[in-house]
């Protein structure tokens, strides 16, 4: 009888355990990509494809480069946050411009021990459009630049407005050690296989031809490589989220990671950039899906619903950046490449998101958090209508 508790004990700690439910979106992947249906078949493995090939590549191949320079070169972005006291907001706007949430999560991290103002967490958030903005850059890298340089503006101005109003010392918390906040990670568990890491390159560096092929539009025609190439992509795809579901949790990890030099002393810079970009993967290849499948089988015409509210789209953008994490930013970034939302509902959303840097301020500084966050919204829904009315 205690055996058979403890055998139900063990099976219900297992279905809980956030791997389990990773593996799981795999293998469901997997049977989506069975040529049972060959609509569904072919979706499939063309949007796997194209997440790694067309967004992953890009990613690895920016982190990769940003740790050399902050490894090789001594460039602590923490170091010139602590040093600039004067410039802190446009500092913070500048770090939280950085692609991905690494440069807004070490604002929050520095923050929430009390060396920064409200106004320039304030700042940070506006900037940032997390994880959404390599998909910009890999697809439409003009529009990502415009994107960049307008968050950055706004974030520098709505940051310094809210110091003006409320003083840098508001809501400020006390200053603790960042130890009595976050607990460091198990650095070991960051360190994958050689053999792994090997195969990892030997997607990478062809992947990341292909994906400047297709940025270019080069024509591959209908020779045997352009076959081949959505297989090589959804294989790669897929072997980027199984090492995405390889680590315990992302949350707490990715937080410290970023945000310690202690820990990114001890972590492999390759590794590191696997994690991340398996992370990223991870948001990509959910959001191109729930478009892609969502409006396969349920026969909706995005264009013509959006196009029938338009008015609301930039206000539904801008809530939606509300929502903490990077999954659904991507999902209106998706929306706005394939042409169905307007300039002005990725703009309101790249302004009014705060992508996973917004989970470490709610578990930090929640108060602070929310309205940091409701102060974003100002600015990108001015912005975000003065695109739809006159851009």
């Amino acid at each position: 009888m205690a055996e058979s508790a403890k055998s139900d004990s063990k099976i219900k700690q297992n279905i809980s355990h956030p791997r389990f439910w990773k593996f799981c979106f795999i293998l469901f992947l997997c049977a989506l990509a069975l040529p049972l249906s060959p609509q569904t078949h072919s979706t499939v493995i063309n949007t796997l494809a194209d997440a790694y090939i067309q967004v992953s590549t890009f990613v690895a191949a920016t982190l990769l480069l940003f740790y050399l320079l902050e490894r090789k070169a001594g460039f602590d972005l923490s170091a010139i946050l602590k040093k600039h006291e004067k410039w802190q907001v446009p500092i913070a706007a500048l770090m939280g411009a950085l692609p991905g949430c690494g440069g807004a999560i070490i604002v929050i991290t520095h923050y929430v021990t009390g060396r920064l103002s409200f106004g320039a967490m304030v700042a940070v958030l506006t900037a940032t459009m997390g994880d959404a903005a390599f998909l910009l850059i890999a697809k439409e890298p003009s529009t990502a630049l415009k994107v960049i340089v307008i968050s950055i503006t706004a974030g520098i101005i709505t940051g310094l407005l809210a110091d003006r109003i409320h003083g840098r010392d508001f809501m400020a918390p006390s200053k603790l050690k960042p130890d009595e906040i976050i607990d460091l990670p198990d650095t070991n568990k960051l360190n994958y296989h050689r053999a792994i890491t090997m195969i990892w390159y030997l997607c990478l560096l062809p992947g990341l031809g292909l994906g400047i092929a297709y940025a270019i539009q080069y024509d591959f025609g209908t020779s045997a490589l352009s076959q081949i190439i959505p297989y090589f992509g959804a294989f790669c795809a897929l072997l980027s989220l199984s090492l995405w579901a390889l680590l315990d949790e992302k949350g707490s990890t990715m937080i410290n990671m970023l945000a310690h030099p202690a820990c990114r002393e001890h972590t492999d810079l390759t590794h590191r950039t696997m994690f991340e970009t398996s992370f990223v993967t991870a948001w990509v290849v959910m959001a191109f899906l729930v478009f892609e499948l969502g409006t396969l089988w349920l026969q909706i015409d995005l264009e013509a619903v959006f196009k029938t509210h338009a008015i609301l789209v930039p206000l539904i953008a801008a809530l939606v950046g509300f929502i903490p994490g990077c999954g659904p930013q991507i999902i209106v970034t998706t929306l706005y490449l394939a042409g169905i939302v307007p300039f002005a509902a990725q703009i309101a959303n790249a302004i009014s998101n705060d992508g996973d840097a917004l989970f470490p301020a709610i578990a930090m500084a929640p108060r602070t958090a929310i309205l940091a966050t409701i102060y974003t919204g100002i600015p990108a829904l001015l912005i975000g209508y003065g695109f739809y009315f006159y851009g």
